[in-house]
């Protein structure tokens, strides 16, 4: 037996539509954007109309395709709220063709700037003035994995990675990049990271990495980098440091500023002191077999995490937990695929792929806004819940004020 059939979007399903407002306003810039050769004014559908329907679907769980957005697009209520006029589904899935996504990015920029921090934890004073910046990538399907198996294509032609940059104290991402998912080339994840570095930044990052030009260009922009590094790393000590109780109490082993790459070219060597940082952490072998069944989730650890940074004044302790930290680009993954909807892609071309993220990036910024607490599970229910008009505005301000504030 097939699925059952999905009821129609109606006009009940849809409330709250005023919480829009002022983000609205903002999309106003978008408007003209891919009409250049629209001389005689034909264009039915708009980029912020279309960027609008698309906050509609990551918020409210009754839309939850394409077809679906544009059902909406039909009813008075989201037609008056969103000043967009009635789509049709071609357009919705052609026009972003002609749509430029690094338009959004002032916008999330000017909607962080408005953010204050809200995951800030003193221990960090002494990296004050540099934003702490998670990076990781994430894969995601651009087809459902059924239609994949029937045209027998490669993952690879049918996934994108997510190359994230997620700010610790706002919690929230500065910045998506899109590319394919093979990790080769101008995909590899340590080459993107690279091409999109920022002045002033922590980059926190695990050891897929770990390479000496990435880690000298980081220098060169004036931040900084935490990055764990391989266990059968070679290097020699040149300077033991003294540990303290704290770092003792953090589980560091030792503090240590070394000698690394040597061997390597001159251009592929690190061109400034590093410190490595060791952990105690718990054991991770590897396990026999050839099949995946078989294995553990990740690469093997010998129990010890090595953490290199450029950093030389922060305690042992306080790296170790910068380093900690990278568990939330984890947990930001899950909220974004699992509860933001973007585990299914309703585009398959890179324009509506960037666009989709861009203002996935912009839903958890204006919860953080509406909220002054961090996107969590249950308040993206919450609000839900009321977008469907299944809690009322005093039941959702209701649930804001028990939040409890994030502790950094």
């Amino acid at each position: 037996m097939g699925a059952p059939k999905r009821d129609d979007v109606c006009e009940k399903d849809i409330v709250g539509l005023k919480y829009f407002d002022k983000i609205l306003s903002m999309l106003d810039v978008l408007r003209d954007v891919g009409t250049e050769r629209d001389r005689a004014g034909n264009r039915n559908l708009h980029m912020d109309e279309y960027c609008a329907l698309i906050l509609l679907y990551l918020f409210n769980p009754i839309v939850t395709s394409l077809r679906a957005m544009q059902q909406a697009s039909e009813l008075k209520n989201v037609q008056k709220k969103l000043a967009c006029s009635r789509s049709s589904l071609g357009s919705l899935s052609e026009s972003v063709a002609v749509f430029d996504p690094k338009r959004i990015k002032p916008i999330i920029e000017e909607l962080g700037r408005k953010l204050q921090p809200i995951n800030r934890n003193d221990l960090f004073k002494d990296v004050s003035g540099k934003k702490m910046t998670l990076v990781d990538g994430s894969i995601v399907k651009v087809l459902p994995w059924l239609s994949q198996a029937m045209l027998q294509k490669s993952s690879d032609k049918n996934t994108i990675r997510m190359h994230t940059f997620f700010e610790v104290d706002k919690y929230v991402p500065s910045d998506i990049v899109v590319t394919g998912a093979s990790g080769r080339g101008e995909d590899d994840e340590r080459a993107v990271t690279e091409k999109h570095l920022e002045a002033n930044r922590v980059y926190v990052m695990d050891r897929g990495y770990a390479k000496f030009t990435l880690f000298n260009a980081i220098v060169v922009k004036e931040s900084s980098y935490v990055c764990r590094i391989r266990d059968n790393s070679r290097y020699g000590v040149e300077t033991s440091r003294e540990l303290t109780s704290e770092d003792v109490d953090a589980g560091v082993l030792s503090d240590e500023i070394v000698c690394i790459g040597e061997g390597r070219n001159k251009g592929e060597r690190p061109d400034h002191p590093i410190r490595i940082v060791t952990v105690l952490t718990t054991p991770h072998p590897r396990r026999g077999g050839k099949r995946k069944s078989d294995q553990t989730g990740g690469p093997p650890s010998d129990g010890k995490l090595r953490i290199a940074t450029d950093m030389l004044d922060p305690p042992a302790h306080v790296i170790s937990e910068i380093y900690r930290r990278r568990w939330q680009i984890e947990t930001f993954f899950r909220f974004l695929k699992h509860l933001l909807g973007c585990r299914h892609l309703i585009s398959t071309q890179q324009n509506g792929i960037e666009i989709q993220l861009y203002m996935a990036i912009i839903a958890c910024m204006l919860i953080s806004l509406w909220t002054g607490r961090k996107p969590t599970k249950r308040t993206y229910e919450m609000v839900c819940h009321f977008f469907t008009g299944w809690a009322s505005e005093e039941e959702l301000l209701a649930h804001i004020e028990k939040l409890q504030p994030n502790e950094g």
